[in-house]
């Protein structure tokens, strides 16, 4: 926002954040009434918000820091109003939930709630995959090139809304409801094909301009992409391995994404206002050690029970613990050596400049314990600064060694 100033940019955001949560609540409050009387929710109105809650409040929090830090960073200002939208559409939704339980209210306003309800999620995923993506993390297109893709993703994300708000029939989330303002008519099918793919496409663009960004970026913007990067790839990731879980349990799964979603805008934050920027390296290369440590760990572990007992149940015609007890012995002895083995092959594959470094500043160390001469120990000394740091220049200044006692020849007083 320009021309705004910090402290009436604050005054604003947090604000912001503040209606987002009474809306969140009454939502709440509404919706726990009567509670909820749709079969098509599968977790009630009750979890349904918290998962809403956890997930998206997030947005508006770290939205209201970076609007307080960077009032022109557009950025913070999206992220403050996707939370003030999910706050509306718990809002709405709870309303409708409460009209559909108790009968009571307008008709139309109880129609007009769950018409909204049902068409404003389309807002909240494509906005910020689409937006985010393209103005990171100064809250400007990387160059005016870019602005027919912002364009175009703004017309696209308007058919897209319109081609789900004016679709005939029943409404998604509330079925008993026929859409009050639904037009059965090839043009809005049409419309809604048409806007998804425009939308698809300026994700694609949205994404190969953060591409764009990161080779011509400079040290400091190249850190905040690799943040944007790790969130995106830690939701990725999360959603994988969520639909192995909900195999056992839907619950467990919903609440693993909501986890995961909310380091998106929390890592988006550390990014723009550069808190802890420069320790992404760090954090990715724990995130790569440790995730490959524990699906190996959970395949030796899983494969071994596997095998332990098909091995005891042809001996014996019966499984034992027994299999169960040495494959957590097995994964236990495992840990350390096969941790260390991963973090070396990560570092030589992904951090080959650091490896090579710490691998020359070790053969250093080992030689200065037993070099005595001097000059070969400056030469090698230059040698490894050159090599480990790639400084445009080198040179070494040793001191004359200037006696400590200006009286050096004649005896010392001593007590």
């Amino acid at each position: 926002m320009r021309g705004m100033s910090t402290r009436a940019a604050s005054w604003l955001a947090w604000s912001l954040v503040a209606l987002s949560m009474a809306l969140i609540v009454g939502g709440i409050a509404l919706a726990r009434t009567m509670g909820s009387t749709n079969p098509e929710l599968p977790y009630g109105g009750a979890i349904d918000t918290v998962f809403t809650l956890a997930t998206w409040l997030p947005f508006s929090i770290v939205g209201a820091i970076v609007a307080s830090r960077h009032p022109h960073n557009t950025i913070g200002w999206i992220f403050c109003t996707i939370g003030l939208v999910v706050g509306l559409s718990t809002l709405v939704s709870g309303y409708a939930e409460f009209w559909l339980a108790s009968g009571w209210g307008s008709r139309t306003l109880g129609e007009a709630a769950a018409w909204f309800s049902s068409w404003v999620w389309t807002a909240l995923v494509v906005v910020p995959t689409t937006f985010l993506l393209l103005l990171f993390p100064d809250g400007r297109l990387p160059s005016p090139r870019w602005r027919p893709v912002a364009w175009c993703a703004g017309l696209g994300i308007i058919g897209l809304i319109a081609g789900y708000a004016l679709e005939a029939g029943p409404l998604g989330d509330f079925p008993q409801v026929v859409n009050p303002y639904g037009v059965d008519s090839p043009v809005v099918r049409v419309l809604g094909v048409a806007a998804t793919v425009v939308v698809v496409v300026c994700m694609v663009a949205s994404a190969i301009s953060v591409i764009v960004r990161a080779r011509h970026a400079g040290r400091v913007e190249r850190q905040q992409i690799k943040w944007l990067a790790y969130g995106g790839a830690v939701v990725v990731g999360t959603i994988f391995v969520a639909g192995i879980i909900s195999i056992w349990s839907d619950t467990a799964a919903i609440a693993l994404i909501s986890l995961a979603l909310v380091g998106l805008p929390v890592f988006t934050g550390i990014a723009i206002v550069r808190y802890r920027l420069y320790e992404i390296d760090l954090l990715i290369n724990r995130t790569l050690v440790y995730g490959a440590l524990t699906a190996t760990l959970v395949a030796v572990y899983v494969g071994s029970i596997v095998v332990l007992q098909g091995f005891v149940r042809a001996l014996t015609g019966q499984e034992s613990q027994l299999a169960i007890v040495a494959s957590t012995l097995a994964v236990a002895a495992l840990f350390n050596p096969l941790r260390r083995r991963i973090q070396g092959f990560i570092d030589r594959r992904f951090y080959r400049r650091k490896y090579d470094a710490a691998k020359t500043l070790e053969a250093f160390s080992a030689k200065l314990r037993d070099e005595t001469n001097l000059d070969a120990l400056s030469a090698d000394l230059v040698g490894v600064v050159r090599e480990t740091m790639q400084p445009a220049h080198v040179s070494l200044w040793l001191r004359p060694d200037v006696p400590r006692n200006s009286q050096q020849g004649k005896p010392s007083a001593s007590a």
